[in-house]
Formats: C-alpha cells, structure tokens, sequence
C-alpha cells in the first residue's frame, strides 16, 4: 500500500504550509505589457499559490514562508497575502536599503494573451529577499513540531532561484518528514533560472535530493526529464493515448527509483490558442492511475492553472483519500482558476463541486 497518512487535524495548527517565493504580478488587462498605461496588481509565486487555493477556495488553514523586503512594495504583497487569508507570521523581512542594491522584492509583468497571440511573461526577480533565503532562516522544528503542520509544500522555481535556497528547501522538507508532514513538490522546471546557476547539473543534483523526501511529486515529461534525468518515450503531443501511455510508463520507472512517493501528479495541455485549450490531469496513486480531460476549455488567464490543480487534487486527497476523486478536484479547481484574471483562483468549493458533477455553465439564480 502507498497510503498517504495525515497527521491529526487537532494536533497541527496549519493544513498547509507553503515554502516559495511571492511576487508582485502587474497585468495590463486586455492589453499589452509594451503599450500599457496602467496595471493591475495581484499576488502569486507556484509555491504560494497552493496554499492560497486551499484557503481561499477550500477552506483549509493555511500559511507561507517567504521573505520581502521591508518596503512599500513588500507590505503591499503581505497586504494582499492578508486578503487571501494566509497566514504571514512566517515572512522573513529584510531591511530595505532603499535603491534595491543588495535586496529587492520580485516583480512579475504577464499579460494573458489571446487567440493567436499567447501569454507573455516579463520577470524582474533578481536579489530578491526569497532568493536570498537559506538554511536556518526559519525554526523549521518550532513550525513542524511544536505549531503541527499536516501538509507541506514546496517547489522547483524556489529551489532554482539561487545556490542557497535548494539547501533551505531540502533541510524544510527533511525536518517536516521527522515529524510527519505531507510534502509535495512541484518540480515546474524552469531552465531560465537554473542557468545562472550550474545549469541542469545542478536542477538535477537539488531535485533528487530532496525527491528522497518527497510523498507526492508533481511533473510532468518535460519536468521529470529535465529535473531528474528521466527520458522521454513516444513523441510530444498533446494530450493523445501515446502522451498518456508514455508519461505512465514514465511514471513506473520514477517510482521504482523513489519507493516513497507516495503518489505522483501532472497536468496536460493541448493548446490550441491562448484562449481555447485542451485540459486534463492524471495522477498516479496505490499502483493505479486515475486522470481527467476536459476537452476545448476556454481560458481567460492561464498563469496559476497548475497551481490550482495542485491544491484541489491536495484537498481531494486530504478530504477523502480518495485518487480519482482528488484529480476530479483537482482538474475542476484548475479548469476554473483559468477562468478570471490572476494567478490565484476565484473559485468556491461549490462551484468546484457542480463541476467535478457535471455542471455546467447555466447562470445560477
């Protein structure tokens, strides 16, 4: 059996913590980024976004871990964060030097495309304070063992943002082990920022260590090829009976090398323009695999889809221990995020809930 054990509801404080980078996203709406004359601003790092989805749209008690700088920006991102409903005490605040010289907080320009044109994503994210997190930034043994956290999560972009937040990352998910937290990660290789920094060798070299404490990874062909070295069989399309075959057979080879997963998670694209994709997930749980395909979605925003799968396939397998249901959620809490602006989801359980039923989009009166 592979079963996912939770630790108990009453002995944690938090269901969900998460470890990652957040930054300022600023969105020119229907326009473009090079011809804006106004943004709007969210929230949103993969790693935070997680943890704001399990909140916000499932209710779950949750926190982040991350570091700002002590400025005006950065008390705008904990003011949003704030509104989400996470909790902060875990931000680490970095004292501002006030030009950005030695620290900064991230910045994030995304416009969502449409049709023909696809989304387009401008980052300005060096020197930041979460980048500059490292070992023994956090009391990782206060926050998993005296507070109680029952699931962890974390991820490839913040383990690929610099040569000290990979060993920060892995001694958090070492010491949530010790006391029986859930960790899952996200692998969403990114070789943009990988190459600053040793390259794939080094992706590689910090993905399989901490893979050796991981309970559920999340990838798909691309991430597990890059990150931990696995080939790729069949060729690269989307979303047919070769791509599913081929990422199961994939599968079987990662969990032979890494018998402690416990299971192993993915979503699947067929673009077929910015605004109208195939979309499915697949997750792989106790030696079965159980997926979900919702053909021609139309997309508003595709940044935070993943993400959103990530937290309701969580609260699928929190809820019921369930695989096939939690990749329904999973799915259906994905698919919806992609509809409204942001990184972060607008959805409510219940509207999860119709469509993981069969709902459609009839107005509700």
């Amino acid at each position: 059996m592979t079963e996912i054990s939770l630790r108990d509801e009453k002995d944690c404080r938090y269901d969900i913590l998460s470890l990652g980078e957040v930054m300022l996203r600023l969105d020119p709406g229907e326009g473009r980024i090079r011809t804006a004359r106004q943004f709007r601003v969210w929230e949103g790092g993969g790693e935070y976004n997680v943890a704001r989805g399990l909140r916000r749209c499932f209710g779950k008690r949750a926190a982040v871990a991350t570091a700002f700088a002590r400025n005006d920006v950065g008390l705008l991102m904990e003011d949003l964060i704030l509104q989400g409903g996470v909790d902060t005490q875990f931000i680490k605040w970095v004292p501002y030097d006030g030009i950005g010289r030695t620290v900064r907080n991230g910045l994030n320009f995304t416009e969502r495309g449409f049709g023909v044109r696809g989304a387009v994503g401008c980052s300005d994210r060096g020197l930041t304070a979460a980048s500059q997190i490292k070992q023994g930034d956090f009391d990782w043994e206060h926050i998993f063992g005296t507070l109680g956290v029952r699931w962890f999560h974390t991820g490839g972009i913040f383990a690929a943002l610099s040569e000290t937040t990979g060993p920060a990352m892995i001694e958090a998910a070492r010491i949530a082990k010790k006391h029986g937290t859930v960790v899952s990660y996200d692998l969403n290789y990114r070789p943009s920022l990988w190459k600053g920094f040793g390259g794939l060798d080094k992706c590689r070299e910090i993905n399989r260590e901490i893979a050796k404490y991981v309970d559920v990874m999340i990838g798909n062909e691309e991430d597990l090829t890059a990150s931990l070295g696995y080939e790729i069989e069949g060729t690269d399309t989307n979303l047919t009976e070769l791509e599913v075959s081929s990422f199961e057979k994939m599968i079987a080879k990662v969990v032979a090398d890494y018998p402690n997963f416990r299971a192993t998670a993915t979503t699947m694209r067929g673009v077929k323009s910015a605004t109208v994709n195939d979309w499915a997930a697949m997750c792989w749980y106790d030696g079965k695999f159980h997926s979900s395909v919702k053909r021609e979605l139309e997309i508003m925003d595709r940044v935070g889809g993943g993400d959103s799968f990530a937290s309701g396939f969580i609260y699928g397998m929190m809820t019921f221990g369930d695989a096939a249901k939690a990749v329904e959620y999973g799915a259906a809490h994905g698919a919806l995020a992609m509809t409204t602006p942001g990184d972060t989801t607008m959805a409510s359980l219940s509207e999860v809930e119709k469509l993981v039923g069969g709902g459609g989009a009839r107005v509700d009166r």
